[in-house]
């Protein structure tokens, strides 16, 4: 399949969404797509957090003891379809909100969905 570089853009997010599309992904279905921002204090990651929540996000919060620097690490869960569109426009308002609040956008990410018709097959009465 050649790829629509309208609806994949040639840039980070549209080549990540292309090969979700070439690995079979089904990007019309809803996805819970994560988006992380990384602060280097605890306080000002739960100032974030709150804000967040005020936002009426679905969040999770945890200390990244893994990485080099000790970081606190938000991760805002969205239930939607992968759009380019919708994510750049969530992106933008992510970094935003980090900015804001001392920390920094660190990206998106989001588990595959993919379906095998033959599958379907299987479980049907």
């Amino acid at each position: 399949m050649t790829r629509d570089y309208e609806q994949f853009p040639d840039d980070d997010n549209g080549n990540v969404l292309w090969q979700m599309h070439e690995d079979g992904d089904d990007l019309t279905e809803p996805h819970e797509i994560e988006y992380s921002i990384a602060f280097t204090t605890q306080e000002q990651a739960e100032k974030c957090a709150l804000y967040l929540l005020a936002e009426e996000q679905k969040i999770s919060l945890f200390q990244d003891e893994e990485s080099d620097a000790v970081e606190w690490i938000i991760t805002i869960y969205v239930y939607m379809e992968p759009e380019y569109s919708d994510i750049v426009d969530l992106e933008q308002w992510f970094s935003k909100i980090a900015a804001e609040h001392g920390g920094e956008y660190d990206g998106w990410g989001c588990m595959a969905y993919v379906y095998d018709d033959e599958d379907e097959d299987d479980y049907e009465d």
